[in-house]
């Protein structure tokens, strides 16, 4: 086993494909093949399942990526350190739900962060399965993941059964975001049953890991809503409200800053479901100073909103 035939797999996990994969790192097909053909023989495991529906990472394949995956950005934090002097890099990773406040935390956290040395962060908003995914195998260092309380018992067994730790965040009820132009926007209590007739815009996760899985299943959406349409980026779900006034969004609260942008109101619902976001990280990551200085921005913006 060698460090390149590492970073093959790597970009096969990412890819799920061994042809795009090749695309990615200059080689031909055939030899990206052999040499995972390799890898697994030498480590005797099967990584990847090939198919009829393409390439899936097996249950032992997902161990060694985990380890594959922090084995190479360990190599290339020793080189950016020791290569001709260079000053360490600052690096951060998060996948986050569609949620605003998560976002500003994230802009806090940059402008507390020292400019003069080089830093690389990513930042992913993505739905639940996806963020315990890119956790799980050490493509992102920590997640925020949204689901119903209903479903809590689900996401802990899942969380158990890719190696994460979790903390809560918090809880909430989730609130209504209507244009000013909304006929709800006057209403001074608003139901479930309120919404039955209105378009309901969705940015939440619509699948919930089954029971001790890596696969997944698609939640029982409210049978209330009969129209709906799901986007997965908050400026799109915004324009959306701002220019159909009887579309909705329930989601958590938002600055009143960011509903005067967009001409919102944000209101509480009689009998909305309780949601609740949680931090994830691999069981055996030590979460960093900037990962900390993250949480505490999260926790902040918690404290300024609910």
């Amino acid at each position: 086993m060698n460090l390149l035939h590492m970073k093959y797999a790597v970009e096969v996990s990412k890819t799920k494909s061994i042809s795009r994969a090749a695309e990615n790192l200059y080689m031909g097909q055939p030899n990206l093949s052999r040499a995972i053909k390799e890898l697994e023989e030498s480590l005797g495991i099967t990584i990847f399942d090939r198919n009829s529906k393409g390439i899936e990472v097996t249950e032992e394949g997902e161990e060694f990526l985990q380890y594959a995956h922090r084995i190479l950005n360990q190599v290339d934090e020793i080189e950016a350190i020791y290569r001709g002097g260079k000053k360490q890099k600052q690096q951060f990773s998060v996948c986050a739900p569609h949620a605003t406040y998560i976002a500003k935390a994230f802009s806090q956290m940059i402008k507390a962060t020292d400019h003069d040395n080089p830093l690389e962060f990513f930042y992913k908003e993505a739905d639940a399965i996806e963020a315990i995914n890119n956790v799980s195998v050490g493509e992102y260092d920590i997640g925020v993941v949204r689901f119903q309380t209903t479903f809590e018992q689900y996401y802990k067994q899942h969380f158990e059964f890719k190696n994460l730790a979790y903390e809560d965040i918090f809880t909430f009820s989730p609130v209504l975001f209507v244009s000013k132009e909304s006929p709800l926007a006057s209403k001074e209590s608003i139901t479930l049953e309120d919404l039955q007739d209105y378009i309901e815009v969705l940015h939440e996760d619509p699948y919930i890991p089954a029971p001790a899985s890596s696969t997944s299943v698609r939640a029982v959406a409210s049978p209330q809503m009969k129209k709906r349409i799901y986007i997965f980026e908050r400026c799109s779900q915004y324009t959306l409200l701002k220019d159909v006034p009887d579309s909705f969004v329930l989601s958590s609260p938002v600055s009143q800053s960011i509903l005067d942008e967009h001409n919102l109101v944000q209101k509480n619902v009689v009998g909305s479901a309780e949601y609740k976001d949680v931090l994830i990280y691999r069981k055996n990551y030590n979460l960093s100073s900037l990962d900390n200085s993250f949480i505490a921005h999260v926790k902040s913006m918690c404290e300024q909103l609910f």
